[in-house]
């Protein structure tokens, strides 16, 4: 057995950079040395409630210091940590309890109307974390944990036990739990900072991805404190909060999905004084090429636009200063890592493709995960041969830069031609009156499926034509199979928890009435 915990991660930094603020959380801060100490200490109390080696311990929480403090805590004592969405319903919530068989809920007080309902719906119990609530409806950890010494130290895991399961946002059906192991989660964020990013001990990094996300999770978070850095957190997302925090605490490198992107552009443009960002990261969805050469204009910065899923822990591809940025591509693979096109059409094995032609993106490498939890079947239809398949398409240039053109599932056919709707949505992006687009194929008698473009026009734009001249502006930069007949003009786009536009959402939306 090799030893290996992702608890070393912060462990390590609390031994060589004890003095170092690891954690900005309002007035809040707290040291590497500190916050170790409040993680052992929380593993005290897991332990004096029953939790060991192997046990689920869930987590529900935003992002606030008493996050990375569990998170930690429940790695010490030897535990499986199951990060809960803030954004489910009981039901949904319930369902990851149970499905993940978890021993003890671990919830922060703030979110107690969802966490007590699904604990007690899903039969687990509950403790509380950060402000005391009024009227106890469970201990509280700090309670628990004050009596008692700190546990020494971490509980002793092997490199392939599970670590963190992640459970997918369901785009398929039900939420599955992808358990990712202590080997896949300490490479990871090893690789992101010392390999693929000019990651640095004096970044100060804003945390305003949520942590109960891989991509906010293992780059930020982990990261982070994998080098020794400063998280500044912020528990709710938007563009002048962001802005604001980012100027106070002196925040140089930013890690966002594209509708935070368009959101900080927004925020600037009233702005005499702007954050000086030096690494900003791009994941979670494809960036417009156009906000991304906005971007690059408004705070005068290069974004780094990587690529990964929950399975792949997740950080699969990314634009990295050893080979140059491309912008519309997701980079390189990390290292370690490989990343391929594969026949899509082709289920029980892979065949890889050459260059340049259109594919399935397959991974392997030290960052697929173990597989998916009780779920052998789908286990074995997403891994094949020892490459992950991802799901999306894309293509691999003669330079290695990989592109990606879309889901597999999110492909529209029209007539029989396949439509992409990222390359629409590149192309509408450049439109000045558009903020945001998202395309998606909706029913059509006719042609199978028909190209609906949703937008959301941009504040500082000159308004949006009428939506006839949006398709004829359209026509005259799309090919004929591709370019919108429908185009619907919306407030702003359903958001998923780690701020993904919700395509399947929009497809039921826009679905014509029964």
């Amino acid at each position: 057995m090799t030893a290996l915990s992702l608890a070393m991660v912060l462990a390590e930094s609390a031994r060589r950079h004890a003095d170092t603020v690891a954690v900005v959380d309002g007035d809040t801060r707290v040291t590497y040395a500190e916050l170790w100490l409040e993680a052992r200490s929380y593993a005290a109390g897991l332990r004096e409630r029953g939790v060991g080696p192997g046990d689920k311990v869930a987590l529900l929480a935003p992002n606030v210091v008493d996050f990375p403090r569990v998170y930690y805590g429940a790695l010490a004592a030897g535990a499986v940590l199951v990060p809960v969405h803030l954004l489910l319903t009981v039901d949904e919530a319930a369902h990851v309890l149970t499905d993940s068989g978890t021993k003890l809920l671990v919830c922060h007080s703030s979110q107690l109307a969802l966490g007590a309902a699904a604990a007690a719906a899903a039969g687990v119990p509950l403790v509380t974390v950060g402000p005391a609530a009024a009227g106890a409806v469970a201990p509280r950890l700090e309670e628990l944990s004050h009596p008692l010494p700190p546990l020494p130290s971490y509980v002793t895991r092997s490199a392939e036990d599970p670590a963190v399961v992640l459970y997918t946002s369901g785009t398929t059906g039900v939420p599955k739990g992808a358990v990712l192991t202590h080997l896949n989660l300490v490479m990871n964020a090893t690789v992101n900072v010392f390999d693929a990013n000019d990651a640095r001990r004096t970044d100060v990094v804003l945390g305003c991805l949520p942590l109960f996300h891989s991509f906010g999770q293992t780059v930020a978070m982990n990261g982070t404190f994998r080098i020794g850095a400063t998280l500044v957190l912020l528990s709710r997302f938007t563009g002048p909060a962001a802005i604001d925090l980012m100027l106070r605490e002196g925040v140089d490198v930013f890690h966002g999905v594209p509708t935070m992107y368009v959101a900080l552009l927004d925020a600037a443009r009233d702005r005499d004084d702007l954050p000086r960002l030096r690494l900003c990261v791009s994941g979670g969805a494809s960036l417009p090429v156009a906000v991304l050469e906005r971007f690059h204009a408004a705070f005068q910065t290069t974004v780094f636009e990587g690529y990964g899923l929950s399975e792949t822990s997740p950080t699969a591809t990314t634009n990295q200063p050893h080979f140059g940025t491309r912008a519309g591509t997701i980079g390189h693979p990390v290292w370690g890592v490989e990343v391929e096109i594969a026949r899509a059409e082709v289920d029980e094995r892979i065949e890889l493709l050459p260059t340049g032609e259109l594919g399935e993106i397959v991974i392997r490498g030290h960052n697929v995960f173990a597989g998916y939890l009780g779920r052998p079947e789908a286990t074995a239809e997403a891994v094949v041969d020892g490459w992950f398949r991802s799901g999306d398409l894309g293509r691999k240039d003669a330079d290695g830069f990989i592109t990606i053109i879309d889901r597999k599932k999110d492909m529209i056919i029209r007539g029989g031609f396949n439509v992409y709707p990222r390359e629409v949505e590149e192309v509408l992006a450049r439109h000045p009156a558009v903020g945001q687009v998202a395309v998606i194929g909706v029913p059509d008698p006719r042609h199978g499926e028909e190209v609906c473009a949703v937008v959301v026009a941009d504040p500082a734009g000159p308004g949006l034509p009428d939506e006839q001249e949006m398709i004829d502006w359209s026509r005259e930069h799309l090919g004929r199979h591709k370019y919108p007949r429908q185009v619907r003009y919306v407030d702003d786009l359903p958001l998923g928890p780690s701020h993904k536009v919700l395509k399947r959402e929009l497809r039921r939306r826009m679905a014509p009435p029964d």
